[in-house]
């Protein structure tokens, strides 16, 4: 085993029931091609009201948005980053519908989006948006999936 490569640690927790979900090694492949660090992360799955509720006590927008990043830092010096991502199944599901989009394929994207923010990446800004956009089309497209924003595939 390659001692260089960002290791990751990844629990799930499934709060969405009857939601048509990828596997969890879907999930992992995802997210290990988004690591530039060690990373130890919980994937919760929500329905609408968690993710709503969520989105409102944390951000203090009240609806239910895709994904939802928790960054805590390292849990020591050296550590790994840790975590927590939170995907709400419906509005994957819709807005995967509305986009004309695979649904693994904005699973994936949101994933990798969640897993960068962890790691330091935003889009506040026109700059860092422009910056993050381009490291998920980068990725997303190693996994053979088209660019989520739109551009040229590769």
């Amino acid at each position: 085993m390659d001692a260089t490569k960002p290791r990751l640690e990844l629990a799930f927790q499934y709060a969405a029931k009857g939601a048509d979900l990828p596997s969890r090694a879907a999930f992992r492949r995802w997210a290990k091609a988004a690591l530039a660090h060690d990373v130890a992360a919980t994937l919760r799955i929500v329905d609408e009201a968690e993710g709503r509720e969520l989105n409102r006590d944390y951000r203090r927008k009240d609806y239910a948005t895709n994904v939802l990043t928790f960054a805590y830092g390292a849990e020591e010096a050296g550590g790994p980053l840790t975590g927590d991502l939170v995907l709400c199944a419906p509005v994957v599901a819709r807005e995967a519908a509305e986009q004309g989009k695979t649904l693994a394929a904005h699973y994936a994207h949101l994933t990798i989006h969640g897993l960068l923010h962890l790691q330091g990446y935003d889009h506040e800004k026109k700059r860092e948006a422009a910056t993050m956009e381009a490291v998920e089309a980068f990725i997303m497209q190693s996994l053979g999936y088209p660019d989520p924003y739109g551009g040229p595939e590769t």
